[in-house]
C-alpha cells in the first residue's frame, strides 16, 4: 500500500476526530468567553478584594500545564466521588485555562478604550452598566478581535492533549491507525496538515471579521476610567 492510498483510508477516521476537536475547541473556546469577561469586568471596576481573587485564579490557571489539570479533572475527581465524561473534562480543563487568557485580552482591551468616553456617557444620564454595554463594551470587542485568534488556535492546537485522558479526537484517531498501518510518519504528517488548515480556517474568518467591523481610530486615548 502506498502513501496516497494509506491517507485515503485514514481520512474518513482522521475526519471524525477532527469533529471532535472542532467541538473541543468550540466549547472549550465558550467556556472561556463566559469566565474569562466577568474576570476582565472585576480586574478593571472591582475593589481590591475581587481583583485579590481574580489574580490567584490567573496565576493557577496560566502556571499549571494543560496536562496536569485534565489528568487532576480526569483521575483525581473520581477520588473525590465526582465523576465527568472525558469529554467534559477535557472542556472544562482546556475552557479554564483558556479563561485566564481571555481574561487579560479583554482586560487590556476595555483597558484601553478611552476613559473620557465613558466619563461622557456617565455626564449624559447613562448608568454605569449601560455606559459599558453600550460605549465600553462594543469598541472592546473589536480591540479584543487579533489576540482572540491567536488564543484561538493556541486552544486549537491544545485540544490534541485531550486524547491523554481519552477522547477520541484527531490525534487519537491518528494513534488508531498507525497501529494498524505501522506508518507513523505518514499519519502525523496527515494529522499536522489537518491542524494547519483548521487553524488557518479560524485565523483568517476572524481577521475578516476584524476588518469588517474595525473603526478606525478606536481607543487611541488608552487608559480607563475611575468613575466605577
Amino acid at each position: 500500500m502506498d502513501n496516497l492510498d494509506l491517507i485515503q483510508q485514514a481520512l474518513p477516521y482522521l475526519l471524525e476526530g477532527t469533529v471532535v476537536t472542532i467541538e473541543l475547541t468550540f466549547w472549550s473556546l465558550l467556556i472561556g468567553i463566559v469566565i474569562g469577561l466577568p474576570l476582565a469586568f472585576g480586574q478593571v471596576y472591582g475593589n481590591k478584594a475581587l481583583k485579590f481573587v481574580i489574580a490567584i485564579y490567573e496565576r493557577l490557571a496560566r502556571s499549571i500545564p494543560l496536562l496536569v489539570m485534565l489528568l487532576l479533572l480526569n483521575y483525581g475527581l473520581p477520588r473525590l466521588g465526582l465523576r465527568i465524561p472525558v469529554f467534559r473534562a477535557a472542556v472544562i480543563g482546556i475552557g479554564l485555562r483558556s479563561a485566564a487568557y481571555q481574561s487579560q485580552i479583554y482586560r487590556g482591551a476595555i483597558q484601553s478604550v478611552g476613559g473620557s468616553q465613558l466619563k461622557a456617557a456617565l455626564s449624559l444620564g447613562m448608568s454605569r452598566f449601560k455606559a459599558f454595554f453600550y460605549i465600553i463594551a462594543p469598541q472592546a470587542i473589536r480591540i479584543a478581535i487579533p489576540p482572540v485568534a491567536n488564543e484561538s488556535a493556541i486552544v486549537l492546537k491544545d485540544t490534541s492533549l485531550a486524547f491523554t485522558i481519552g477522547v477520541v479526537e484527531l490525534l487519537r484517531q491518528g494513534e488508531y491507525y498507525i497501529a494498524t498501518s505501522n506508518k507513523p510518519m505518514v499519519i502525523y504528517l496527515t494529522v499536522a496538515f489537518i491542524y494547519f488548515v483548521l487553524t488557518t480556517l479560524v485565523n483568517g474568518g476572524l481577521s475578516l471579521f476584524e476588518r469588517k467591523y474595525q473603526i478606525p481610530g478606536i481607543g487611541i486615548e488608552g487608559g480607563h476610567s475611575d468613575a466605577y
